[in-house]
């Protein structure tokens, strides 16, 4: 007779996206619910925190309710609540959080809380099951910048991370300045697709130096400069090369410092994941710079890329089983870092 499989239901309200999952023993996605809210946000070209919070009040409950039927499942057949309590949006986050502490409490289950940051690392458990540690993870988003070292799963070492804007950041930034709808990372990418990315020699921040810091501040800036000046002189911008170009020098940044740290630690393991590796010329970069070093390369499906729930769950069930969960005074935490979460911080 077969056991009874594990139950996570994750929740995950850290940004703009309402999300439910229910995964079995840590693995197997059964139900994987996302509301987003990218049009509520789209004319004010970026999320507003305010009215995130607000739309994930009326969603949540829904939400969930819709993972569990997918996934065929009542209340009472889970095991474990997962959720984000940070880093993120404080009210979006806190949402999700009371949610996940009521039915756990409701339930007599346990709680246990993940940072957003490393559920984006166990997307990969999720699609490549056979995944071990030692390996280097680059954690690419809107938000977050991060290159970590992870000797085993719930361990990390920070090795470098954005000293001012996260990858995502910029892209969504200039894509805005460009008039291309929100989120604009996708927008540049498909226009990239066709353009010429050594048409402008964009600045590569930190580039070369003895650090695995990233810096795109001087980018953004170099190319709002670059828009301006172009609109003043009444000239037309290339905006396929202008894409390429810019896209460019961010991938090839990413791609460069991630394949050196993973020479750096002696690993043989790289790993991709958070909204920008769904690029693909990122994907297909660090492809081309670890094969021939013998490096594998693993990221996570295009809907497993952005934020979801089932990395959430996921997480949290592998936390769980190493001994880990958290009380009914769990707080959101805006600004947490992994390091700090990782010493119960």
């Amino acid at each position: 007779m077969n056991a009874k499989p594990f139950l996570t239901l994750g929740i995950e309200t850290s940004c703009d996206e309402t999300a439910a999952a229910v995964v079995a023993d840590g693995t197997r996605i059964l139900s994987n619910v996302i509301a987003s809210q990218v049009d509520l946000h789209q004319r004010f070209g970026g999320v507003v925190p305010e009215i995130a919070a607000r739309k994930h009040i009326e969603t949540v409950f829904p939400v969930i309710d819709q993972a569990l039927r997918d996934a065929g499942a009542g209340f009472a057949d889970l095991d474990l609540i997962a959720v984000t309590y940070g880093p993120g949006l404080i009210g979006a986050l806190l949402v999700g959080l009371q949610a996940a502490k009521a039915i756990a409490f409701a339930l007599e289950k346990p709680l246990v809380g993940i940072n957003h940051v490393e559920g984006h690392i166990y997307a990969n458990m999720l699609s490549h099951p056979e995944l071990e540690p030692p390996f280097v993870c680059l954690t690419a988003s809107g938000g977050h910048t991060d290159l970590l070292y992870v000797p085993e799963f719930g361990r990390y070492e920070l090795l470098g991370r954005t000293r001012d804007d996260a990858a995502g950041e910029a892209f969504d930034k200039i894509a805005r300045v460009l008039g291309l709808p929100y989120p604009g990372g996708p927008q540049i990418s498909r226009l990239a697709e066709t353009g010429n990315r050594e048409a402008i020699g964009f600045p590569r921040g930190l580039s070369g130096e003895d650090t695995f810091d990233f810096s795109f501040s001087g980018l953004k800036t170099f190319a709002l400069y670059y828009i301006n000046n172009a609109r003043q002189r009444g000239d037309t911008i290339n905006l396929p090369d202008f894409a390429a170009s810019f896209q460019w020098a961010i991938v090839d940044v990413l791609a460069d410092k991630v394949i050196r740290a993973a020479q750096f630690k002696g690993v043989r393991r790289v790993v991709l994941s958070g909204g920008v590796s769904a690029n693909q010329s990122l994907r297909r970069e660090v492809l081309a710079l670890a094969q021939p070093l013998g490096i594998s390369v693993y990221f996570p499906p295009l809907d497993l890329c952005t934020d979801n729930a089932a990395m959430i769950a996921s997480a949290g069930y592998f936390k769980y089983k190493a001994g880990c969960s958290h009380g009914w005074d769990l707080n959101a935490v805006p600004s947490l870092r992994l390091i700090e979460y990782e010493r119960g911080k």
